[in-house]
């Protein structure tokens, strides 16, 4: 009873919306310089370095000589690399032309 109760309310509030004029008002906002809410996300360190060296995930792991699933696994959090992979990852976080060029050879 509940759920058929707020599922016609929720067809009452949008049957009074005015979809059109709400875009309108959307478009002047941001016309006027005014922006939404602005978000801000941590990008994990070896996240930060794959990007950096302009690489896809699959183009990153093989440099690394690790699997794609295990480049994810570090990327969110699920697994830590081996000090040696850590190693590497810091050079490339620092010295992304290193690792396209590494890349390229």
């Amino acid at each position: 009873m509940v759920l058929l109760y707020m599922i016609g309310r929720r067809k009452d509030h949008n049957a009074k919306r005015d979809i059109g004029a709400e875009l309108l008002e959307s478009v002047r906002q941001m016309k006027a310089g005014r922006n939404g809410a602005i978000h801000k996300i941590d990008v994990p360190q070896i996240v930060q370095a794959r990007i950096s060296a302009g690489l896809s995930q699959s183009q990153f792991a093989t440099l690394m000589g690790v699997s794609v699933r295990t480049l994810q696994d570090w990327e969110q959090g699920r697994r830590n690399p081996s000090g040696a992979a850590m190693t590497l990852l810091r050079i490339a976080a620092r010295h992304p032309d290193v690792i396209r060029e590494v890349q390229m050879a």
